[in-house]
């Protein structure tokens, strides 16, 4: 189940804790890439029993060791993966943290674009859904890999380069985000015309 999205209010900045949002069916592919990765590496160290060549048995248990610990690195930085927003009156900072890493990129409010809300990226349906014979479940198969592959919901232009950050964060969130984002940091978020069907309350007049 996905952890709850959290608001900090702080004396000089707002701290959005986004969480860890990673769909069931992406955590049940981690598991299995952990797995397989682990059954392989475990082949090989038994087959290096057999060598009778003490370095490349060494070798061998080298690269399995490897394996191990490129799987478990993996996994775990996966599951434990978080995002966090920082609104300050001047920036607007993206924080993502694993087990292993930590990085915290800000942008300044007057150099943002506009915020979209990109949702599902756009596909062209497989040509067997909703056939009964799609006995391989292709359509869903490819919904998967989307998910897989995915960088987040929202995204904003910062220069020549397109940001996106908030993975797995669908509408009902964003609309939440935004009108938080916006008792804060008022007109300094610039909002995509997607953004009118979605928050009809929000008075669109610029200042």
């Amino acid at each position: 189940m996905n952890s709850p999205i959290t608001y900090f209010w702080g004396k000089d900045h707002l701290l959005i804790d986004l969480g860890n949002r990673i769909d069931r069916r992406v955590r049940f592919v981690y598991w299995v890439e952990f797995i397989i990765t682990s059954g392989v590496s475990t082949i090989f160290l038994f087959h290096s029993a057999s060598f009778s060549l003490s370095v490349l048995q060494v070798l061998t248990n080298f690269f399995v060791g490897i394996l191990y610990l490129l799987a478990a690195y993996r996994l775990v930085s996966r599951m434990f993966y978080r995002e966090q927003l920082s609104i300050t009156e001047t920036h607007f900072s993206i924080i993502r943290r694993t087990p292993f890493s930590h990085s915290r990129i800000s942008y300044n409010w007057q150099q943002m674009g506009v915020l979209h809300y990109r949702g599902r990226e756009c596909k062209t349906d497989h040509p067997l859904k909703g056939k009964c014979f799609d006995y391989f479940g292709f359509d869903t198969q490819e919904h998967l890999v989307q998910e897989l592959h995915h960088d987040g919901n929202l995204s904003f232009q910062y220069g020549a380069y397109s940001v996106r950050f908030a993975r797995c964060i669908y509408s009902w969130h964003a609309e939440e985000i935004v009108r938080m984002i916006r008792l804060y940091a008022g007109n300094a978020l610039q909002l995509g015309e997607e953004w009118k069907s979605l928050l009809e309350e929000i008075d669109w007049t610029q200042e």
